[in-house]
């Protein structure tokens, strides 16, 4: 076990944990940030995506050493009341059904607005690419993020 100070939401926050431990497993496990999701656990799905340094990564695969210099951002640092404008526009497009890759959905959203404003249909579908949604809402967050980008 090793101690780790890590930039997390805008807090500096320590855990004591192994050096190999994914940042999902520290999120979840040891920090009760529990929004970011295991879905796949081979960085295949997106349920775990998480920000690092403002890029959308896999959290399931990366070990806590490789974010230990880093700004981290999870779903829960978005924003506090939910009031993020893609936050917003899921409720508004009615995006969710089942909602568990939405943390996830949402954080590469995010990280697509914040990278390039006004996507157009190709960007999103680059930028969203690998987040899997089982219930097939893709076209309603394609429409979500273009409202999402018009008010952000």
């Amino acid at each position: 076990m090793a101690q780790y100070n890590l930039n997390i939401n805008g807090k500096s926050l320590s855990v004591d944990v192994d050096p190999s431990t994914p940042m999902l497993w520290v999120l979840r496990d040891h920090l009760d940030l529990v929004g970011t999701k295991f879905g796949c656990g081979i960085a295949q799905c997106g349920a775990c995506t998480i920000h690092l340094d403002g890029n959308p990564v896999r959290s399931c695969q990366l070990p806590v050493t490789a974010a230990v210099d880093a700004e981290i951002t999870t779903i829960e640092g978005i924003s506090e009341n939910g009031d993020h404008p893609v936050q917003k526009a899921w409720l508004e497009h009615d995006v969710p059904q089942c909602g568990y890759c939405q943390a996830g959905q949402i954080m590469s959203a995010v990280a697509l607005l914040k990278e390039n404003p006004s996507p157009t249909d190709a960007d999103i579908d680059n930028a969203m690419n690998g987040n899997i949604c089982r219930c097939g809402t893709y076209t309603r967050i394609k429409a979500a993020i273009k409202t999402a980008s018009k008010s952000a």
